[in-house]
């Protein structure tokens, strides 16, 4: 699998870069009234409305800092209208990626209660937690983010 590398203050985490659209520089997001905290806001990404989660914020408990390396990863969410919608993940030290055949996202397993923390292996790197970025937003807390023409990715109108 490979995977995509990223840090949320000192702690190196990992995701499965099978449904990356993109990996684009940071955005000034415009902020959004009842959301959860980690959501930083919504910005237009090829003319629709797509909501950016803050891993740092998420998973640290404090903002992304803006510097060079801090990047926005596009990835397909699978939302409960069964469309596939385009989605921001915020995070900082986006530089690398890191080939484990030996790691299956499919079959890794959730840590805790928290089903987008998955296992913790050790690499030359040092201790790396996968996230199942998947499961980032409950069913719950997925409609209001995904709202005004978010289905329009790379400008043609499909998801």
């Amino acid at each position: 699998m490979l995977m995509l590398l990223f840090y949320a203050g000192d702690n190196l985490y990992a995701l499965d870069s099978a449904h990356v659209i993109e990996i684009i520089p940071m955005v000034v997001p415009r902020k959004v009234d009842h959301v959860p905290n980690y959501v930083a806001g919504i910005f237009n990404y090829r003319g629709g409305l797509v909501p950016i989660i803050d891993l740092c914020r998420l998973l640290h408990g404090t903002d992304c800092r803006p510097r060079f390396s801090t990047r926005v990863i596009m990835v397909h969410y699978p939302a409960n209208d069964g469309k596939d919608h385009p989605l921001g993940l915020m995070a900082e030290r986006v530089t690398e990626t890191l080939s484990r055949p030996d790691l299956d996202s499919k079959k890794a397993s959730q840590v805790g209660d928290v089903p987008y923390l998955g296992d913790l292996f050790m690499d030359e790197k040092g201790m790396i937690q996968q996230i199942h970025w998947q499961h980032l937003v409950s069913g719950d807390q997925s409609a209001p983010l995904f709202i005004g023409g978010s289905d329009r990715v790379n400008g043609t109108g499909r998801n």
